[in-house]
């Protein structure tokens, strides 16, 4: 009895066994067909060529055995379906063990083992893209084992190392590489608060002229505008009377002194001289000071018709932003008639969403690009705000740029653009190799003479290298500079997934 159970399962793992050591054991397809085409489908088979099966896949018949293999990919990842046939007649999947050996360009081999599903064997693995390979199929019936063999082609193309350097073509080696993603936020170029100056007229009076007018760019010390004023005609009246008082007192004096060296005079009123004279100077400094800090030097050639012309200057060179004066209003000296800005250098006020906030910080470089035409420049982040706005709930990153030619103009739109941060990722591919052949984004791998498509998962990029998730191995050599020739190259002979 206890024989008679364990027969049964002692003729399933030899079977097993056997099947086994004849995938291992098959003469392995050739890597490389004699002929590859561009995106097309061929196939070269070991004896018969594979007929078609009731499900429009390749037929494989050894007497009144058939195995019909399918590539099923509506809906769901590509996976091998095998239907098993007897005189034409389906059977059930397991009526028979089937194994399959796929050999690609460049990867190991891959062994794909079947499970009954429905009416059908299901593989245990999905088929990559693309669907480029050698095949060799196992199956046992009955104690009988028969195999097969064939080579589907796809996305390959044949290009000799001397026509590369002719066509352009550049190869790069994929493997680990420093990602720099890049953060990109929008700004607005503003005015350098530091750099804008209010004018002020510091003393009151009647507006004789306005030579100065909005959006005019000024030089330092240039005239804005004139005043006719009463206070300054009063103060350089002081000055003068200062300045002839010192000259009279100082006469005094001189005179005293000699009187008194030749002892014609007492000294008490040589004693007073000087004294005089002392308090001259010191109101002659006075008045020039209050001259000087109303920006009038006080020696200027007016006569004394025009003592009372006040010639308000520009302080800074730069730009007109406001103006609030008009020819013959009366002013008083402390309201703001013009507000002057030195545009030599400005700011960016940078938008920074909350949720970026931890890879914005100060002292960061910055490229900042004009979103209207082709201007460029760097910077540095010298300010981030404390507060997010309450309406925005964003908060704004200041980029102090230099702008001695005068292409930023306030107002003007731009875009930020800053490392966010550095990652080492183990496979990347350069950005400018990175092809779109029908819904995939791929490179072509390079083997031996042929160039071969790769199907790629991407991750973070940085604009010039690309994370590969899936698709491609450390060390793999790929098309890099000028990879559209051979996307050209593959068109020519026209386009088909058919299996």
């Amino acid at each position: 009895m206890n024989k008679a159970r364990w027969m049964p399962i002692l003729i399933v793992i030899a079977i097993g066994i056997v099947v086994g050591g004849l995938i291992l054991t098959l003469d392995k397809p050739s890597a490389v067909p004699e002929e590859a085409a561009g995106i097309n489908t061929n196939e070269k088979l070991d004896g018969n060529q594979p007929g078609v099966g009731p499900r429009g896949g390749k037929l494989f018949t050894d007497n009144d055995f058939s195995v019909e293999l399918t590539i099923f990919e509506k809906g769901v990842p590509p996976q091998f379906r095998i239907y098993l046939y007897e005189k034409g007649k389906l059977l059930p999947p397991t009526a028979a063990n089937v194994a399959i050996t796929l050999s690609r360009l460049g990867v190991p081999a891959q062994l794909f083992k079947f499970a009954p599903e429905a009416d059908y064997l299901l593989g245990g693995q999905v088929v990559e893209e693309p669907h480029s390979f050698d095949i060799a199929i196992a199956a046992e019936r009955n104690g009988k084992v028969m195999r097969w063999s064939y080579s589907q082609i796809e996305g390959r193309v044949e290009i000799p190392d001397e026509m590369l350097k002719s066509m352009g073509v550049v190869l790069l080696t994929a493997g680990p590489a420093i990602i720099k993603p890049k953060l990109k936020l929008p700004g607005e170029v503003t005015f350098n608060e530091h750099t804008i100056v209010r004018v002020v007229p510091r003393v009151a009076g009647m507006v004789t002229a306005v030579q100065g007018h909005h959006g005019q760019h000024v030089k330092k010390g240039e005239v804005l505008a004139v005043l006719e004023s009463p206070m300054l005609a009063d103060l350089r009246s002081q000055y003068y009377v200062a300045k002839k008082r010192l000259g009279l007192t100082r006469a005094t004096y001189e005179r005293e002194k000699q009187l008194w060296e030749e002892k014609i005079s007492a000294k008490q009123e040589f004693l007073l001289a000087q004294e005089l004279w002392n308090e001259a100077e010191i109101a002659l400094e006075l008045a020039a000071t209050k001259l000087i800090a109303l920006g009038v030097q006080p020696e200027s050639n007016h006569s004394k018709t025009t003592i009372s012309r006040y010639e308000i200057r520009s302080p800074i060179s730069g730009i007109i932003i406001a103006k609030a004066i008009a020819l013959g209003e009366a002013i008083k000296e402390d309201r703001e008639i013009y507000t002057v800005a030195d545009v030599s250098t400005v700011w960016t006020a940078i938008t920074v969403y909350p949720k970026d906030l931890n890879v914005v910080r100060e002292g960061q470089k910055v490229a900042v690009k004009a979103t209207a035409y082709d201007v460029e420049s760097e910077g540095i982040i010298t300010y981030i705000s404390t507060l997010i706005g309450g309406q925005t709930r964003t908060a704004t990153a200041r980029v102090e740029l230099d702008n001695q030619e005068g292409q930023w103009r306030p107002g003007m739109f731009v875009n930020a653009e800053l490392v966010a941060e550095e990652i080492l990722v183990p496979v990347a591919v350069s950005v400018a190799a990175i092809q779109t052949l029908r819904d995939w984004s791929v490179v072509f791998g390079r083997y031996d003479q042929y160039f071969e498509v790769r199907p790629l998962e991407l991750g973070r990029n940085d604009g010039e290298m690309v994370e590969v998730l899936k698709g491609l191995t450390p060390g793999e050599q790929y098309a890099g500079g000028n990879s559209f020739a051979i996307k050209a190259e593959l068109g020519k002979a026209g386009a088909s997934h058919d299996h």
